[in-house]
């Protein structure tokens, strides 16, 4: 039977005009313990009203007990998961009536219902998240955003507490990356969303779809030299798709709702939203907000028939023609997407996802045949550095060139730096351009282009497989990967993570893994612990690999803890040749031997540092036990480092047969 009591409950409020009086059932008073609210029924309920209600200072508020979740009925089935629960599909839409809206009921930790008419903006906040679908979010504390902390309680998103706040921006990055769902991380303001910059650019540059929220300066200290008070949103700007701060507590949701959907819209990427601490404070009349619906996604751009019939027209009429892929369909199910139209139009698809662009390790000698193509498609990739921007040397001087892209201000750049030489340009989304692409396709071209392009991609020399180190006590970068190589192969889940300098183009080399994630266009090292944390959030089961420097380890080798606080077992391997190796290179080669300098470091053990910190090390200075060390780190259930000493070897450059 379900009962429902109004009661008159009191509390303790700080004795402050100021400090509004909140729902009973929120913390919002620190120190401060709330009084308990009790399901009561009959005698006793009849007692304790008659008890309460001559006490001061109380508090109006409902307390509905229930005798079974069902008895809620599918008024709350949005908001608690009725679907969920009874397996049925039908998604009954939010909030259907103004009797819903008003009376919402608040979940409580252990299972009881607070029946409110106002909320706080952090509430408003967390359950806007909780009702986009958010399960989790990437965190480190501070002042400005406890109370969004204390709001998550009431809602079924975790929140996985890091050591620094650009790891927690590249776990939202690696988890947007993995599922094409946006990732969000949360800082607090001033310093620690400053700290989150820097992540962000990498996060834009792999199109990743990710919310950062941000704490910030109450509104009313904006001007008045108010604590960590910066112009947050023009900051995150450049590195972000869009960027604003709240303007009020209402429309909160809104704020939301728009930045979940701009982050999956045309190109993906990182939108930031900083939320000051007076308006997670303010409370709201519950009837006033307008709730995000996760069903209200971003409607993607496509192509129109006639111009996907004259693109494959002009695909098939070339002879030798390259599609360009951007980062955003470097995830399984882009990469079938490109797959499947390699084969229905017979026309190379590559993905450039690194900051080598073009001459990336990952495509072996692929740049040697460029010069041949007449025509390339540009299908989301922008016109860029890690195209060469289609000009001569690397490519013929009158190649065609076509651009799909879901900016226009890209084809207004393809259109000023390609002249007459671009063919075709036209607004789409990358992914739904590729698929009325494949759908209209009618007629194939021979594959005697492919097939060569294929070959130029896969080809290795064929002393990689047997190159060993001619140092004593380090090994070849080749001999590690070539270890490594069947562990990640055995489980088609397995992620493999590629981070650093010159490790990392190895790497990328040699291990083409079918769930892969690398540092990025960005040319930024350091994000692979954390894209690993990510990762087994993502797929708890599967094999979780990392291979990087021991320059990149050093940026966030403290999310380790993070690793073993939340149980989250993963194999890092550190190619630890004791110097910045890519730098050093670059030295070499422009200034001198005798000229390479600045760029020592020592041969950390790694491996004893994260052990120290919960985890499994093990040190190889031989080939011979790197195999031994991987199943030990496996078989640990832990975080682990295998800290391999190897040589310093420039990145691998593959090249053409003559």
């Amino acid at each position: 039977m379900v009962t429902v009591a109004s009661l008159y409950l009191a509390r303790r409020v700080v004795k402050r005009p100021s400090h509004p009086r909140l729902p009973l059932y929120r913390r919002a008073i620190p120190g401060r313990h709330q009084s308990p609210c009790y399901p009561l029924t009959g005698q006793r309920l009849l007692e304790t009203l008659h008890a309460r209600s001559r006490r001061r200072r109380a508090a109006r508020v409902r307390v509905a007990t229930f005798a079974s979740f069902e008895a809620l009925g599918k008024d709350c089935e949005t908001l608690f998961g009725w679907a969920e629960r009874t397996g049925q599909t039908s998604h009954p839409g939010l909030y259907e009536s103004e009797r819903q809206r008003r009376h919402a009921p608040t979940r409580l930790r252990d299972g009881r219902f607070v029946m409110s008419n106002t909320m706080r903006g952090a509430d408003i906040v967390a359950r806007s998240l909780d009702l986009l679908g958010c399960r989790r979010i990437f965190t480190l504390s501070g002042n400005h955003i406890m109370s969004l902390f204390d709001a998550t309680l009431e809602t079924k998103i975790e929140l996985v507490h890091v050591r620094h706040e650009a790891a927690a921006v590249h776990m939202a990055d690696g988890w947007g990356r993995l599922t094409g769902e946006p990732g969000v991380a949360m800082v607090t303001g001033g310093p620690g969303h400053v700290n989150a910059i820097g992540a962000l650019f990498a996060a834009l540059a792999a199109e990743s779809p990710m919310v950062l929220l941000s704490g910030h300066a109450a509104t009313w200290e904006l001007g008045r030299g108010g604590f960590q008070e910066l112009r947050q949103a023009e900051i995150a700007g450049p590195v972000t798709k869009a960027s604003w701060t709240a303007k009020s507590a209402s429309s909160l949701s809104q704020d939301i709702g728009n930045a979940m959907r701009i982050a999956r819209q045309g190109r993906p990427g990182p939108v930031h939203v900083s939320l000051p601490s007076d308006l997670l404070d303010e409370i709201v009349d519950a009837a006033s907000i307008v709730w995000p619906n996760e069903h209200d996604g971003p409607v993607a751009s496509n192509l129109s028939p006639h111009i996907a019939d004259d693109v494959l027209a002009a695909i098939a009429s070339a002879a030798r023609p390259v599609i360009f892929a951007p980062p955003q369909l470097s995830d399984v199910s882009g990469r079938t997407l490109l797959r499947q139209l390699e084969e229905i139009t017979n026309a190379p698809a590559v993905i450039l996802e690194s900051p080598r662009g073009i001459a990336d390790a990952t495509l072996g000698a692929f740049p040697d045949l460029l010069g041949r193509s007449d025509l390339v498609v540009l299908l989301g990739k922008s016109l860029d550095f890690t195209t060469r921007w289609i000009a001569t040397p690397d490519f013929a001087q009158d190649v065609r060139v076509i651009s799909i892209d879901p900016e226009v201000t890209m084809l207004e750049r393809a259109a000023k730096e390609l002249g007459d030489r671009l063919l075709l340009g036209c607004v789409a989304n990358a992914r739904a351009a590729a698929a009325t692409l494949i759908a209209r396709a009618v007629c194939r071209r021979g594959d005697e282009w492919l097939k060569e392009v294929r070959a130029a991609l896969s080809g290795r020399p064929a002393e990689w497989a047997s190159v060993r180190s001619s140092t004593a006590g380090r090994l070849h970068p080749a001999e590690l990967l070539r270890t490594l190589r069947p562990y990640v192969e055995r489980d088609n889940d397995t992620v493999f993570i590629c981070d650093g300098g010159d490790i990392g183009q190895w790497a990328q080399s040699m291990l083409p893994a079918r769930r892969r994630m690398v540092n990025g266009v960005s040319g930024a090292i350091g994000s692979s612990l954390s894209l690993a944390l990510a990762a087994r959030y993502v797929e708890p089961k599967a094999p979780v690999f990392a291979v990087l420097g021991d320059g990149a380890i050093g940026f966030h080798l403290s999310e380790i803890e993070t690793a073993v606080r939340c149980n989250l077992p993963f194999v890092a391997i550190v190619g630890n040749d004791a110097c910045w190796n890519a730098e050093s290179q670059i030295q070499r080669r422009t200034y001198g031997q005798d000229r390479i300098h600045g760029l020592e470091l020592t041969p950390a053990r790694y491996d004893l540092v994260v052990s120290a910190l919960g985890g499994h090390g093990e040190l190889v200075t031989e080939a011979d036990d790197l195999a031994g060390a991987i199943e030990r780190s496996l078989a640990s259930g832990k975080p682990s480092c295998i800290n391999v000493m190897t040589e310093s070897i420039a990145a691998p450059v593959v090249r053409l047969a003559s």
